[in-house]
């Protein structure tokens, strides 16, 4: 997971995907920066890959144009059985590098594609990072957590999870979580339909 991995969702990418979703929606940077409640000018920093947004941003930017942080990830190859290798899978950070407790990677675990029924991801989160904001989407959503302390916060009830914990609920409930412990944080996480 290398930072110059070639699997990498760079930020260059991630901000292209936006601006064509923003594009072809026929949305101006204006209109969607105040959809989503941030300056014209971040936005612009996020599409042109200066900025990386965090988790909440993002969910608010892939609701706004019409698509799903699912696939954002979009790879070209369709496959009936698809395996990663230890240090292959896609990634994508979140947040800001230079604040490093905001910096949360996702890493897939399934490719996604129009249709799927499902999106998984290992959430790699350093101490004090997390969803940076709560989130609320339709579907369902289970995780399991390989290493490090969480709080996951769900319709406003703190739980907290250490390494074997698992968790379910409805994504539909207003929901954050955060790394309260002192070490990077694994969770395995699914949704359904892909968010």
């Amino acid at each position: 997971m290398s930072e110059g991995s070639e699997k990498e969702i760079g930020n260059v990418a991630l901000g292209g995907r936006l601006r064509h979703a923003r594009r072809l929606h026929k949305m101006t940077l204006r209109s969607v920066a105040a959809k989503i409640s941030c300056s014209e000018s971040m936005l612009s920093k996020i599409e042109t890959g200066r900025v990386a947004p965090s988790l909440q941003m993002l969910a608010r930017l892939a609701e706004v144009l019409g698509t799903s942080i699912a696939a954002l990830f979009n790879e070209e190859q369709r496959m009936t059985v698809t395996v990663y290798q230890q240090g292959e899978r896609q990634v994508m950070g979140l947040g800001s590098k230079r604040d490093h407790a905001d910096y949360t990677v996702l890493e897939r675990l399934i490719p996604y594609a129009d249709g799927r029924l499902l999106n998984a991801n290992l959430h790699v989160v350093p101490p004090g990072g997390g969803s940076n904001g709560t989130l609320s989407h339709p579907g369902e959503e289970v995780g399991f957590v390989i290493e490090g302390f969480v709080e996951l916060i769900v319709d406003g009830k703190p739980l907290l999870l250490g390494a074997g914990s698992s968790f379910f609920f409805s994504s539909e409930l207003p929901h954050s979580y955060r790394n309260i412990g002192t070490s990077i944080a694994r969770i395995v996480w699914c949704n359904s339909p892909p968010y």
